[in-house]
């Protein structure tokens, strides 16, 4: 592996090769081993174009716990794409730190640094395409299902075609998961992300259904995020009425499998995609799956910078 920029330019063997390296470092930390230090000497800048939580705390710790060092480099300092361009910036990193995550609006910034880029470059979030969150949440479904029968399994997502939908179908046909995506008329998956996921993974079972109910019924998973993400803010009545009906509910929940599990990317606008009851509730998972971005990061970075 060179670069991590969407899951569907990695084989299924690489994926399985990053998420075998987290659960190792997981289990050491659980422990309360400290992991060997393999990026001791080694620094990640992580530059945010849009604000993060998870990916700021996961990324820096995982540097951390692994012995490396993380800078973070904001917009108003960096603005790689509108200060400079992409490619002075990667010159000028290249000559520096040892890979960079980079948290973008349009997803031509990322592999525009990848073209000109001597060390790793990691997709911290894109327009397109948000493959950290996916390692995550396939470790949280593993932590619950286990891994030998994950072509057992069915991941219902509810709600908005967008970015994390893509990178979730995505590792679901790498995995060879069913992946089931109820989206409201006019906000469902770009037909060419499904063109491109089939074309990989023909043999993938893969279902796009405006009928949410439907959509939970079998699943062993489901899944939801924000409706109004940052850049949309100006869709934001629009998008609240759109996707009426498509708010994950403990209705919802109780029409699912009874060994059915909840899980969400955060930020959570509670009320809207996703009731208090659901994110609270017994079926949730949303914060294991949250501290399993910490997990994966690691994993990745140990992989990708410290030829694990």
């Amino acid at each position: 592996m060179t670069h991590f920029i969407s899951i569907h330019e990695n084989s299924t063997k690489q994926i399985n090769h990053i998420l075998d390296v987290a659960f190792k470092l997981r289990e050491q930390r659980s422990a309360g081993k400290a992991n060997e230090p393999i990026l001791a000497g080694k620094t990640l800048g992580v530059y945010f174009g849009k604000p993060s939580l998870r990916t700021r705390v996961s990324f820096e710790q995982a540097m951390n716990e692994l012995g490396g060092h993380a800078i973070i480099l904001g917009r108003n300092e960096v603005g790689i794409g509108e200060r400079e361009s992409e490619h002075d910036v990667i010159k000028v990193l290249n000559g520096m730190i040892h890979g960079l995550a980079a948290r973008v609006f349009e997803h031509k910034v990322l592999t525009q640094l990848a073209e000109h880029a001597t060390i790793p470059i990691i997709n911290a979030l894109s327009d397109y395409s948000h493959p950290c969150q996916a390692l995550a949440d396939v470790m949280t479904i593993i932590d619950e299902f286990g891994r030998e029968d994950l072509n057992k399994r069915t991941v219902a997502y509810i709600g908005d075609g967008n970015n994390v939908a893509l990178s979730l179908a995505s590792i679901c046909g790498k995995l060879g998961m069913r992946f089931v995506i109820a989206s409201p008329p006019g906000f469902e998956l770009d037909s060419s992300f499904v063109d491109r996921i089939m074309a990989q993974q023909p043999d993938m079972d893969f279902e796009l259904t405006a009928d949410p109910m439907r959509a939970v019924h079998d699943a062993d998973v489901l899944y939801t995020d924000t409706w109004v993400s940052m850049g949309q803010e100006e869709e934001h009545e629009k998008r609240k009425l759109a996707f009426k009906g498509y708010q994950i509910t403990q209705a919802m929940v109780d029409d699912a499998p009874e060994h059915a599990i909840v899980l969400h990317c955060l930020p959570a606008h509670r009320g809207w995609e996703i009731t208090d009851e659901v994110m609270d509730g017994p079926r949730s998972r949303v914060f294991p799956e949250a501290h399993n971005r910490l997990h994966a990061q690691k994993g990745l970075l140990a992989v990708l910078m410290g030829g694990a």
